[in-house]
Order: C-alpha cells, then sequence, then structure tokens
C-alpha cells in the first residue's frame, strides 16, 4: 500500500500534483499520468486536509472518496505518496508566491510540477499557471498543464459525479468514476427491529465526511472486512418513516442469504440500483411484505452482475 503521509515525511525529490483529486475521475488520471510519466522522481499527489472551504467558511465538504479510501486507486495508478498539507487560517494568508517556494520547492522538492489549466491557489486564490511558471523559470524544475477534459454533456467534474449519485443514477456515476461507488461503515448496535420482522440489518456507523447517494432503498452488494466475496443485499438509505419518522438517517443493510454477526465489523456497500423511494407503510407487516418484495427485485437485478 502507499504511503499517506504529512509534508515534512515526504520521500523526496518529487513528481508532484496538487489538488483535492475527489473521486479520482478521468480528469484527475490524465493530470495523475502526467506526474507518474516522469519517472526519476517519486509520483506524488499533495492534496489540502481538511478543503480550505471548510476552514474559512465553515462549509461541509463531503467527500466522494476519503484520504485512506484513495490510496489503493493511486496505488493503481502509480502513485507512490499522498501527502496531505494540513489547511488552517495562517496557512490561507500564504502567498501564492511563498507557497510555490516554501512548500513546492523547499519543502517537498518538486521537480515536476503538474497541474489543471484552471489550476488556482494562494492568498484569495491569488496564484496561477503563470504564478508557478515565473517563479520556476530559475530552477530546474518542470511545469506541466493538462488541459481540462470534457464530455459531451461538458466539463468532468466531481460536482457532476455528485449530482448523479444525488439523482441515484449510480450507472453514470460509476461511468464517470471509472469503478463503482462504494462506502464502507462500521457494524454498530441499533434497535433490532428488523430482526423482529424477519428482515436482520446490520446498522453503519458512516464517516460523516462521506458524501453518499440520494435516500431511498437500494439493490447493493456488501462485502464483510478480510473477504473478498461480495454478498446480494438489500440497503436502506435515510429516516425510517414506518417504524418512527423523528428517528435520524441511517444506513442499514440486509443481507440475503446470510445469518452471522457482525456487530464491530466494517462493511464495504457497493449500491447498484435504487429500488424505490422510502415509503410510510400503515403497519409492519405491510412493511415486511414490501421488504420481502425488495429482497427479490435484488436477486433479480444483481443476477447477471458480475461479482
Amino acid at each position: 500500500m502507499i504511503s499517506l503521509i504529512s509534508p515534512s515525511e515526504v520521500n523526496n525529490p518529487t513528481s508532484i500534483a496538487i489538488g483535492s483529486f475527489d473521486g479520482l475521475h478521468a480528469g484527475h488520471r490524465k493530470l495523475i499520468k502526467s506526474v507518474v510519466e516522469e519517472n526519476q522522481y517519486t509520483p506524488t499527489i499533495a492534496s489540502f486536509w481538511p478543503h480550505p472551504r471548510e476552514v474559512l467558511y465553515k462549509e461541509t465538504r463531503l467527500r466522494l472518496d476519503l484520504p485512506y479510501e484513495k490510496l489503493p486507486i493511486l496505488e493503481d495508478l502509480g502513485i507512490e505518496q499522498l501527502v496531505l498539507i494540513p489547511f488552517d487560517k495562517e496557512l490561507s494568508k500564504l502567498s501564492a508566491e511563498i507557497f510555490v517556494r516554501d512548500i513546492l520547492i523547499n519543502q517537498l522538492q518538486a521537480k515536476n510540477i503538474s497541474v489543471g489549466a484552471n489550476f488556482k491557489f494562494g492568498f484569495r486564490r491569488s496564484g496561477d499557471i503563470n504564478t508557478i511558471r515565473n517563479h520556476i523559470k530559475e530552477t530546474d524544475t518542470k511545469l506541466k498543464i493538462t488541459p481540462i477534459l470534457e464530455d459531451k454533456e461538458g466539463r468532468i467534474s466531481s460536482s457532476r459525479i455528485r449530482d448523479l449519485l444525488e439523482k441515484s443514477d449510480l450507472i453514470n456515476a460509476s461511468k464517470m468514476l471509472n469503478r463503482p461507488y462504494s462506502f464502507n461503515g462500521k457494524v454498530v448496535k441499533g434497535k433490532g427491529i428488523g430482526k423482529k420482522i424477519g428482515w436482520p440489518t446490520a446498522n453503519l456507523e458512516i464517516d460523516g465526511r462521506k458524501f453518499l447517494p440520494g435516500e431511498g432503498v437500494y439493490a447493493a452488494w456488501t462485502t464483510i472486512e478480510n473477504s473478498n466475496q461480495k454478498i446480494e443485499s438489500v440497503m436502506n438509505l435515510g429516516s425510517q418513516p414506518t417504524i418512527n419518522p423523528l428517528l435520524p438517517s441511517a444506513v442499514e443493510v440486509h443481507l440475503i442469504k446470510k445469518d452471522i454477526d457482525l456487530y464491530g465489523l466494517n462493511l464495504s456497500v457497493e449500491p447498484v440500483a435504487k429500488l424505490r423511494p422510502q415509503i410510510q407503510f400503515n403497519n409492519i407487516d405491510q412493511l415486511s411484505i414490501q421488504i420481502k418484495k425488495d429482497k427479490d427485485n435484488t436477486l433479480r437485478i444483481l443476477k447477471n452482475k458480475k461479482q
């Protein structure tokens, strides 16, 4: 597994790209390729953590990929280290010129810097590709600029992927991600209501910084930690209108044909298709009948899906 490190631990000199790289979509991959091509240096990705807008404007920035989720994907793409640059108010006041000199050149020892054509950085986003170009012209560092990647719908971006997931369009979201969308969670104690009505569910505790798709009931694959087996599952994401409309939103997974104790284990869930929106039924019996239909529909949808 590649390293997830702080700037002080970096293996240098580096060929480096800077950005959030959220989703690691086709545009990101094109930029990463330009980093890896400079193979005489350590291929490196640098990202700010937390997101600058969280620090400056108290905005919640939900991620398609949390840092640890990026590591196996970046490794497959040829990256050897992911550097998280701690972002705080002090760093936000750093001028673009000083950022290039002190962070990129001196600390990270960048010999190749790869950025997108619209890259902005530094105090009040005052720096751009010309700032980097002007500052490195007296050094042996090279600058590579990657054009913005577009398709027939426009610019390929993390925002577009989030919009697709919000609409539960998992097929097109996965196409843009170039992989299935998934998330992880630890199984925690629930109220046991699902078990009482014959449909036991694993209640998942999800990192609050992770972006989740739109609420509803989904056909999904679930993988238990330390296992490669994908298990057919029905996933409920959202509130529980029939059980208690006042309960907060939650993620529950019913593993079809599996009845094992999952408490404390981590599960990876890959939603495949939305079955239906959430519905408030008149009673528990109606809910149980609908879950049986959800299970049958899930098995039908996943039957021809490659595991």
